[in-house]
């Protein structure tokens, strides 16, 4: 027999699409099987793995393995790990200098997503978020901490080429409906999975508001250098990025703290390191204490310490990852403005949030799942599943472009705009 919780989760996947995710891996798209599922539903950035392998692997074979390897290191993180990535948030996202002391590194951004809920909310307490938002944020502060996840549904203004389109009279109604039970605002920028990015007005009304109300609010930019280049003509969205954390450090506030994960705008997913950034030194103890089953290994640690260093190797890195999202990105909108389906005015991140809603039969639920599943069974193109996002509306559907080859993204695009 299982704990109740056991039994939940028992039967409760992570996200509706992994079932159907499991059956396209045995059969996936390449060169030699044109056939094959093309998989545009999982936050991969795969875009430059070849050139990050070769780096990892040039630092592992050539690179002295420190002694402090094969011991336990601090719960927060390895001190020389934590000081190389003070100095790389601070030079590439921040702008502003930042104090090593003031980074805990979990296993992955789901860890810091859990562990941050562990330490800032009790059981029936809510995490608020601005729809439509990151699936799994539901299971991320549910599951362990008792949180639940509170989407903000209705705006002033729908999502356009400029800025994201919340504000404090959305987050005044949430407040007259949750009460002190709101205990985290959570921002995503680029946003997951419009694009969106905040201005620095929207940061400080935001910083204000929840400061003033003693509720955490909390910015993750885990797409913080996962944007499109500016340049490029044909993109609708020009505007400006502005990290959180200059303002997080000109305030000094217990209640305003910062999220980053290497996944995305490395492409490394699969080494599992994510990061939180406060200057409240209770909740930086409380994380490090509840960290001990998060860690992240002393290898990965030391190799990101090594690489984080080379800031000449970084920025050519960024520079390249910024062209080919932009250049894939465009991929995906080109063939929806060739079938006159909309969508988000992105900014940047892994993303095209479009609408496919003229597509359904009917404007339910139970259509939108059927309709996507539909599309995987006779294109074998997965989008990510309509639900578990928060969006009011139904029909809106999240491609990913960044975790296939320009060549299986091309052939995807040509099988939905076929299909369609």
């Amino acid at each position: 027999m299982l704990s109740n919780r056991g039994r939940k989760k028992a039967t409760e996947p992570l996200r509706p699409d992994f079932a159907l995710f499991e059956r396209a891996q045995e059969n996936l798209y390449a060169s030699d099987n044109t056939d094959g599922a093309i998989t545009l539903c999982i936050a991969e950035n795969l875009l430059q793995w070849e050139t990050m392998r070769d780096k990892l692997q040039e630092i592992a074979t050539q690179g002295l393995w420190p002694e402090w390897m094969a011991a336990y290191a601090p719960l927060n993180g390895a001190p020389e790990f934590r000081e190389a990535v003070a100095h790389f948030v601070g030079k590439h996202i921040a702008g502003v200098e930042l104090d090593a002391a003031n980074f805990c590194a979990s296993a992955g951004a789901t860890a810091v997503v859990e562990v941050t809920a562990l330490c800032l909310g009790d059981p029936g307490d809510y995490a608020v978020f601005p729809a439509p938002a990151y699936q799994a944020y539901r299971p991320d502060v549910n599951s362990k901490a008792g949180l639940e996840r509170y989407d903000i549904q209705e705006y002033a203004a729908e999502f356009g080429a400029d800025f994201h389109p919340l504000s404090t009279a959305e987050l005044d109604q949430a407040y007259a409906e949750l009460g002190d039970n709101l205990r985290m605002l959570v921002l995503t920028q680029p946003d997951n999975p419009t694009g969106a990015v905040y201005s620095a007005e929207q940061l400080v009304t935001f910083a204000d508001w929840c400061s003033e109300r003693e509720i955490h609010l909390v910015v993750n930019e885990i797409y913080a250098l996962s944007q499109f280049s500016r340049d490029e003509p044909k993109l609708a969205n020009h505007s400006p990025f502005t990290s959180f954390l200059p303002l997080l450090e000109r305030r000094n506030s217990p209640y305003l703290h910062w999220w980053y994960s290497f996944s995305k705008d490395f492409g490394i997913s699969g080494l599992r390191v994510g990061l939180l950034y406060s200057r409240n030194d209770e909740l930086l103890s409380a994380y490090t204490n509840f960290n001990a089953p998060q860690q992240v290994s002393n290898t990965t640690q030391w190799l990101l310490s090594e690489l984080l260093r080379e800031d000449d190797w970084v920025t050519t890195f960024q520079d390249r990852n910024r062209e080919l999202l932009t250049e894939a990105y465009l991929t995906v909108t080109d063939a929806l403005d060739e079938l006159q389906v909309p969508y988000t005015a992105a900014r940047g991140s892994l993303f095209v949030w479009a609408d496919f809603s003229q597509y359904l039969p009917e404007r339910t639920r139970e259509a939108a799942e059927a309709w996507w599943e539909k599309v995987f069974r006779e294109t074998g193109v997965l989008l990510t599943a309509p639900g578990g996002l928060g969006q009011p509306e139904v029909g809106w559907f999240r491609i990913v472009f960044s975790g296939v080859s320009a060549e299986a993204l091309r052939e995807a695009m040509k099988r939905l705009a076929t299909y369609l």
